[in-house]
């Protein structure tokens, strides 16, 4: 008995930090490299508009990724405060 295959894990990229976690800007750019791919071999102009959209997607994620922190925030201090620990909902809101 015996078996063929052929497999593919794609390209893939490891991301790490050092004392802390991913960035708002950092996810951004990590989620673009999976949404927008503008080719090298792609025509001048071609490439030019590719690049301004790409820009544009990024501010657009950014901006939501960061109102996203904002929110997750504000609930985790309202939790805080709702369970007796207005103390700590302090401290995080001046993190």
């Amino acid at each position: 008995m015996s078996a063929q295959g052929n497999s593919s894990v794609g390209r893939f990229m490891v991301y790490t930090t050092t004392n802390r976690g991913h960035s708002p800007e950092e996810l951004a750019d990590m989620a673009l490299e999976h949404l927008i791919a503008v080719s090298d071999a792609a025509p001048p102009q071609i490439r030019i508009q590719a690049n301004e959209y790409r820009n544009k997607i990024h501010e657009l994620l950014l901006r939501y990724m960061k109102k996203a922190v904002e929110q997750d925030r504000l609930t985790v201090c309202q939790q805080l405060e709702q369970s007796g620990q207005a103390d700590v909902a302090t401290i995080l809101r001046s993190l």
